[in-house]
């Protein structure tokens, strides 16, 4: 595949349109398998019972938000607004950190999507890197939180609303019922609904600069990325740009992998790609909703907390692999390494992507006629609160544009264009 840009623009539409979805392609095993266990341990384990083990503060408060966030969903939204609950219901400023740091760092779906896209070593960085996002976030707020910030912060997450305390299931007997697995099927399309929009987007922006956008850019962006051995002080640099590129791009946590391969190929550092990966809770939505949940004061603080977490994370993991001869060459990152047709091939991709599909086929045909309730996914994503409504609408314009673009770049493809 090549990224630098045909003389035959329509040809290269196509061609756009085709990485995109090899990118999804070689993506969708990973969402669905990632989409099934998070789906039955959110319906086993009830939030409820989260809420009412997380106390105020203190050691095992900030292990119980950070295992719960780990259990948890990886859609920014639906994070923020679990967090804002715990928050509201007593628990601690970090422990609510703490959930929301882990359920957009340390879930399984995004350490499956970051191992095909990228590599082991990029995997072993999410995770390491996301306990010590959450143990530099409590030293930061322990710090620096003042008390009166966080009461007003408390006053504003408590007008902002939450959900009513409810009955806690007994899990052994949701597990043995058929019940249980529609909750289960019920979850899984819940989670699909609230990051589709965000994959879209994101892996149409992927293809895009895969095939429009030359490494010389990135290289120029990055400063000393083309020398394939950058100093000091440009992988610093590189980890500032990584949050900065995140903020601008609107892309969610599952959206942005493949960009961060496509950065990790032009030869952008290890450091600067993870602060890339990592500035998930940093870009301008995840801010505004912020400020509608804490109010803008807190968001503010939060945001320059996360930075400062983030940056100082991603140079530790650069030089830390560095320091143990584990940093992983620019090869590794799988856009480089495969043509947009030969994703479509017969491999075990196929196969897990059929065997998915069938599982996806299944749990449609357990909520066929099967009374859903009140667990809507507009009250658990958190996206809808407010004047944030707006970029939900913002957001989905910029879906169902991708969409438009894919489909004309696939009959481009299809006609020979």
């Amino acid at each position: 595949m090549s990224t630098v840009p045909s003389s035959n623009f329509f040809a290269t539409w196509a061609d756009a349109a085709l990485t995109t979805l090899g990118f999804f392609w070689m993506a969708f095993w990973a969402f669905c398998l990632g989409y099934v266990i998070s789906s039955a341990i959110q319906v086993f384990v009830s939030e409820e019972r989260m809420r009412r083990t997380m106390g105020e503060s203190g050691p095992s408060a900030v292990a119980l938000g950070t295992f719960f966030g780990f259990i948890s969903s990886s859609c920014s939204f639906a994070a923020l607004s679990t967090s804002r609950a715990l928050f509201q219901k007593g628990a601690g400023l970090v422990p609510a950190l703490a959930f929301l740091l882990a359920s957009t760092n340390l879930v399984i779906e995004l350490g499956i999507l970051i191992y095909i896209f990228l590599s082991w070593q990029f995997v072993v960085a999410e995770y390491v890197g996301g306990l010590m996002l959450v143990l530099l976030m409590w030293g930061l707020v322990r710090l620096t939180l003042s008390e009166s910030l966080e009461q007003d912060a408390r006053s504003h997450a408590e007008a902002a609303g939450g959900a009513d305390d409810g009955e806690i299931p007994d899990w052994h007997a949701l597990v043995r019922s058929l019940e249980g697995w529609r909750l289960v099927a019920h979850r899984y399309f819940m989670e699909w609904g609230m990051v589709w929009k965000d994959v879209t987007f994101g892996f149409t922006v992927a293809g895009i600069i895969a095939a429009f956008v030359p490494p010389e850019f990135f290289q120029s962006l990055f400063v000393g990325s083309s020398s394939g051995s950058p100093a000091w002080w440009q992988i610093v640099l590189h980890t500032l740009i990584g949050p900065l590129a995140a903020f601008f791009t609107f892309i969610g946590s599952m959206g942005n992998i493949p960009l961060a391969a496509i950065l990790f190929g032009s030869g952008v550092s290890f450091a600067g790609v993870m602060a890339f990966i990592f500035s998930d809770l940093v870009v301008f939505p995840v801010l505004r909703i912020t400020s509608q949940y804490f109010g803008w004061r807190m968001a503010a603080y939060i945001m320059g907390i996360f930075l400062a977490c983030l940056v100082t994370t991603s140079l530790l993991l650069h030089w830390g692999f560095a320091a143990l001869d584990l940093l992983p060459e620019t090869s590794s990152t799988r856009t480089n390494q495969v043509d947009p047709s030969e994703r479509f091939a017969v491999d075990y991709t196929l196969i897990l992507n059929f065997a998915f599909l069938a599982v996806s086929a299944g749990f449609a045909t357990l909520l066929r006629g099967a009374d859903r309730g009140d667990d809507s996914p507009e009250k658990s994503s958190g996206g809808e609160d407010g004047d944030t409504s707006w970029m939900e609408r913002l957001l989905t314009f910029l879906a169902l544009a991708s969409v438009v673009w894919l489909v004309v770049g696939v009959a481009l493809w299809v006609f020979g264009v």
